[in-house]
């Protein structure tokens, strides 16, 4: 089966290099691949609809993010979160995107579009309700939670990343074989590993520390509590935080390892291999480059709102631990690794998501439904 002349049309939100984006650049990736003649396209529907009022409202949403999390988080929770096996209008949003977003589907004509933001899968699950779209559309959610914004009844597939979207789904009415738990997709230089304990009673560690692409959250204040003993070097992911890197030049702790901003996937990919494991935010895409891989997980930080939620549901599928605790950072990583038990547990539970997983390849996936 080819896809010769087919179009997808990819649709994340906000031009910050977020989750949602680099999502679309992996599955881009992967089906041009396996699919030279197809065209895939990425369109962001704020900058489409009103042009430069996206720089200011990324900011913003940054600022507001940093400056207010509480209150950021509780409107988060209360929109959006709250009740979420009940459906929602968003008129306001409506308003403002829906001329738009029909607008762009006239003007791109795809034959298939794939959603990698709630707001963009709102407008098309509209649309399909009015009965004005009759192109397949699949949401991919980037988080470990589906929330009230995203479109549902009317899109034609999810591709989910853990059971308990699948389970929120199927209440909600859809068809089971409109669900796939593919988890969080990563790009293609990222290779997964097989089933293994990485370490046990090793006298050294190598650790990351990631705070995600903009190098946001409260990596800074770990890192002044972190006492380096020389037993763990700790690899500072500092992202497009070109403050930090400095900062931690000029340290020149040795065992205090900043690297910037890193864009090839087949560095990152290398590594994830040298590494024990990884301190993080429970961003959506680090942690499902983290599961593919088998690393274990300590979440050091949650932003507000998505990451919350998103450490709850990885706490309940037992394949991170949460250190609300920083007070001696290295003491409890040793403890971890020293523990038989510990890795055992954890490399159970990573086992046990990754057996529920489909095993077939996204791409092989869409091109079932063109």
């Amino acid at each position: 089966m080819t896809l010769d002349s087919k179009k997808i049309l990819f649709l994340p939100f906000l031009n910050i290099p977020s989750g949602h984006h680099q999502v679309a650049d992996s599955l881009i990736h992967e089906l041009e691949l396996n699919e030279p003649s197809m065209k895939c396209e990425k369109a962001e529907i704020l900058s489409y609809s009103y042009g430069k009022i996206e720089a200011l409202v990324s900011g913003i949403y940054l600022k507001w993010i940093h400056k207010f999390p509480h209150v950021y988080n509780w409107l988060y929770q209360q929109s959006v979160y709250k009740n979420i096996e009940q459906p929602k209008n968003f008129k306001l949003y409506e308003l403002l995107f829906l001329a738009q977003m029909k607008r762009l589907i006239k003007e791109k004509k795809p034959d298939c579009v794939v959603c990698t933001h709630a707001l963009p899968s709102y407008m098309l699950n509209v649309m399909k309700e009015k009965g004005v779209l009759n192109i397949p559309v699949i949401n991919v959610y980037t988080d470990f939670f589906i929330h009230r914004f995203w479109g549902t009844d009317q899109i034609d597939f999810h591709l989910v990343s853990s059971p308990t979207m699948k389970e929120l789904l199927i209440k909600k009415g859809i068809p089971e074989q409109r669900i796939w738990f593919t988890g969080i997709p990563t790009h293609h230089e990222i290779k997964p590993n097989s089933f293994q304990v990485r370490k046990d009673h090793s006298p050294t560690l190598s650790i990351m520390i990631t705070g995600g692409n903009l190098g946001v959250g409260a990596m800074e204040d770990l890192l002044h509590s972190i006492k380096t003993s020389g037993n763990i070097k700790f690899y500072v992911l500092c992202g497009k935080n070109k403050v930090l890197y400095q900062k931690l030049r000029r340290l020149n702790n040795k065992n205090i390892i900043p690297l910037a901003y890193i864009t090839s996937r087949k560095e990152m990919n290398e590594l994830y291999d040298s590494i024990d494991g990884i301190l993080t935010k429970p961003g959506g895409v680090t942690i499902g480059e983290c599961l593919s891989k088998r690393i274990p997980m300590f979440i050091y930080h949650a932003l507000p709102g998505q990451e919350v939620i998103n450490l709850d549901q990885l706490q309940q599928l037992g394949v991170v631990y949460y250190l609300n605790n920083w007070d001696d950072i290295e003491s409890q990583l040793f403890t971890f690794f020293e523990s038989k038990e510990h890795l055992e547990e954890i490399n159970s539970n990573l086992e046990n998501y990754h057996k529920q997983l489909t095993d077939q390849k996204i791409a092989e996936l869409i091109k079932q439904i063109l």
